[in-house]
C-alpha cells in the first residue's frame, strides 16, 4: 500500500456524436495515461463518450445504446490501472448524467449527476433525470480513498460534503463547463471555499474544444486539502495533465502540468475565438475560409481570427467595392493582406447592384432612394460571396459584432450571409480593445494602425459613419451591457446617467432586432449572455420594460 497516487488528467476535445471514435481514443489513452506516464488512476470529462453537449441526441435510443456499448468495450480494455469515464447512461425510461469507474475488465461503479443545471446555455434537465436512491461514490485507489462528483454538483455543497463524509481524501470533478470572460477567478474561489469546508483535495478536469456557440477551456485546476489552488493549466490547450497526489498531506505534486503565460482577459477572449473558429470549421469538414475585406475594423479582427485559426495559406479575403467605398478603405485591405499573406480577391458590387435597381424600377417607381438601396449594396455582397463559397468550397465567416447585432445594424441576407460568425458576442468597444491587443503579440502589427484610427463606416452612401445612426459606440456599448449583459430595466439604465430618449431608442432597436439574431449564424461565446443558445427572447414581444 501507498498513500501517494499518480492521476492523470485528460484535458481533451471528444467532440459530440463521435461516439465510436471517442471510444476508440479513451482506450488509447487510458493505454497511455498506465505505461507512459505511470498513473494509478485516469480522469475523462464530462460525457467523454458521447461529447457535450449531446442535446436531441440524447432523446435517439439508438445513440443511448451505442454510448452504453462504448462504455462497456472501453472497461473490458481498462487493466492495471483505474479509469473514470463520462457517458449518458440510459436506465429504462430515465436517462442519467454519469461517470463511471472502470478497473480490471469491468464497470466497477456508477455515479449520476445529482444537480442538474438549467439556466444560461445549460438545459440538462430536458433531458436527464436525477437519481433519487443516488448519494456518495467513493472508491479505493492503492488504499487511498477516492471520490467522485460531476461539474455542477461542486456548487452546491451537500454533494462534496456527504462525499467527504463517506470517506473521500481526494475528490474527482469531471467538467464540461464553457468559456467565458471572468469565470476563472469565480471558479477558483469556489474550490478553496468547497476544500475549506471539508478539507478533501480536489482533482477538477474540463474539456477543451469549440462546439458549435460553445468553447470549452480546459483551464483545469487542483487543491490541496488545505485550501490552496494551484496555477490553472494552459487554456485551450489539449494536454495530459500528471500529478501525484499525497493523501497524507492531501497535497498535489505536479509532475506534467503546462499552465498560462498570458491569462489576461482579452488573451483568454482571442484563443477562445480561435479555438471556437478552428473547431467549428475542422468538425464540419472545411478546411478554408472565405470573408468579405472592407478596411474596416470588424473584417479586419475576423482576417486575423481566420489566420490564427487556419493559416494564411487556407484564407482568402475579397474587396466588394462599390460607388461609395473609398480609396482607403481598398488601400488597407490591400496592405493587411499583403502583411498577413492572404490572398485578396476584388469584386466590385456595381454591376450587380445596379441589375437589382434596375429590375425592381418598374416597382420602385414614385419611391425616393432609402435605405432599401443601401441593403440592396449589402445584399449583392452577401450574395457574391456565398456564391464563392458554394462555387469554390470553403466557409463564409460573417464579420458582425454584438453591438451592431443587437441593435439590427446589420443586413439580413446580406452582411449577416455566412456560415460562422466570430465576433458576434465582441461589443464594438471590445473589438477596438482586442484589435490593439492582437497588434501587440507576435511581431509585427497585423491590424493596420490606420484600420483602428479610422471612424467606423458602412460606407453605403456619401460620407456615411455608423454615427449618423447611433450613439458614440461607449455610450452605446454601455447602455447594451446593462439592458442585455446585466437585464437592468430602462429605468435602471436611466438612473445611472444615460439620456432617456437614447436609452428608449437603443432598447427599442434592440427588441425589434430580435427576429435577425433568429436568423444569425452560430459564433463562439465569451460573454456572461449571449445572443442565441444563451439569450433567447420572443421575437413577438410586447414588453419594453
Amino acid at each position: 500500500m501507498t498513500s501517494t497516487l499518480r492521476i492523470a488528467l485528460a484535458q481533451f476535445d471528444f467532440p459530440v456524436g463521435a461516439v465510436a471514435q471517442n471510444a476508440e481514443r479513451i482506450i488509447a489513452m487510458i493505454a497511455e495515461a498506465r505505461d507512459e506516464h505511470g498513473a494509478d488512476l485516469v480522469l475523462f470529462p464530462e460525457l467523454a463518450i458521447s461529447g457535450y453537449p449531446p442535446e436531441d441526441l440524447l432523446l435517439r435510443p439508438r445513440f443511448l445504446a451505442d454510448c452504453e456499448a462504448a462504455l462497456q468495450r472501453i472497461a473490458a480494455t481498462t487493466q492495471g490501472i483505474v479509469a473514470v469515464v463520462g457517458w449518458p447512461q440510459s436506465a429504462g425510461s430515465v436517462v442519467y448524467n454519469a461517470a463511471s469507474v472502470l478497473r480490471d475488465g469491468v464497470v466497477e461503479t456508477t455515479y449520476r449527476k445529482r444537480e442538474l443545471p438549467n439556466y444560461a446555455v445549460f438545459d440538462e434537465r430536458r433531458y436527464f433525470d436525477v437519481d433519487p436512491d443516488g448519494g456518495a461514490c467513493v472508491f479505493e485507489v492503492d488504499g487511498v480513498t477516492v471520490g467522485l462528483v460531476i461539474c455542477e454538483d461542486l456548487w452546491f455543497a451537500e454533494p462534496l460534503a456527504e462525499t467527504a463524509e463517506a470517506g473521500a481524501q481526494l475528490v474527482l470533478v469531471p467538467n464540461a463547463s464553457p468559456f467565458e470572460r471572468d469565470k476563472h477567478a469565480q471558479r477558483d474561489a469556489l474550490l478553496a471555499q468547497r476544500v475549506n469546508e471539508t478539507g478533501v483535495a480536489l482533482a477538477y478536469l474540463n474539456v477543451v474544444g469549440g462546439q458549435d456557440a460553445l468553447v470549452f477551456d480546459g483551464a483545469s485546476v487542483v487543491a490541496d486539502g488545505d485550501g490552496i489552488v494551484h496555477p490553472a493549466a494552459a487554456a485551450f490547450t489539449d494536454q495530459w495533465l500528471v500529478v501525484d497526489f499525497d493523501a497524507e498531506t492531501r497535497k498535489f505534486v505536479p509532475v506534467q502540468w503546462m499552465d498560462d503565460g498570458d491569462e489576461s482577459r482579452d488573451a483568454l477572449a482571442w484563443r477562445a475565438i480561435v479555438r471556437g473558429t478552428r473547431d467549428y470549421c475542422l468538425k464540419n469538414g472545411f478546411s478554408r475560409l472565405w470573408l468579405g475585406l472592407s478596411g474596416g475594423i470588424d473584417s479586419a479582427l475576423v482576417l486575423a481570427i481566420a489566420v490564427d485559426a487556419l493559416g494564411a495559406d487556407n484564407v482568402t479575403a475579397v474587396r466588394l467595392p462599390s460607388r461609395y467605398t473609398a480609396d482607403l478603405s481598398n488601400d488597407l485591405a490591400a496592405e493587411q493582406c499583403a502583411a498577413m499573406g492572404v490572398k485578396l480577391e476584388t469584386i466590385p458590387i456595381e454591376a450587380p447592384f445596379e441589375g437589382f435597381v434596375r429590375a425592381l424600377a418598374p416597382v420602385f417607381a414614385g419611391h425616393q432612394a432609402d435605405t432599401t438601396e443601401e441593403n440592396l449594396q449589402s445584399r449583392s455582397r452577401g450574395v457574391i460571396m456565398m456564391a464563392l463559397s458554394n462555387k469554390l468550397g470553403g466557409l463564409l465567416l460573417t464579420t458582425g459584432n454584438k453591438s451592431e447585432y443587437a441593435v439590427g445594424y446589420a443586413t439580413i441576407y446580406g452582411d449577416m450571409c455566412g456560415g460562422y460568425a466570430p465576433i458576434k458576442d465582441l461589443y464594438k468597444t471590445e473589438v477596438f480593445a482586442l484589435a490593439r491587443w492582437r497588434n501587440t503579440v507576435g511581431g509585427a502589427p497585423v491590424i493596420p494602425p490606420a484600420v483602428i484610427a479610422r471612424p467606423p463606416s458602412a460606407e453605403l452612401r456619401e460620407n456615411q459613419t455608423d454615427q449618423d445612426s447611433l450613439p458614440p459606440y461607449d455610450v452605446l456599448d454601455a447602455i447594451l451591457l446593462r439592458y442585455v449583459d446585466q437585464e437592468q430595466s430602462r429605468d435602471e439604465i436611466v438612473a445611472a446617467g444615460f439620456d432617456a430618449e437614447v436609452v428608449d431608442r437603443m432598447l427599442r432597436l434592440v427588441r425589434i432586432s430580435e427576429w435577425k439574431r433568429h436568423q444569425a449564424a452560430p459564433g463562439p461565446k465569451v460573454s456572461r449572455r449571449a445572443f442565441g443558445r444563451e439569450r433567447r427572447y420572443p421575437i413577438s414581444n410586447k414588453y419594453s420594460g
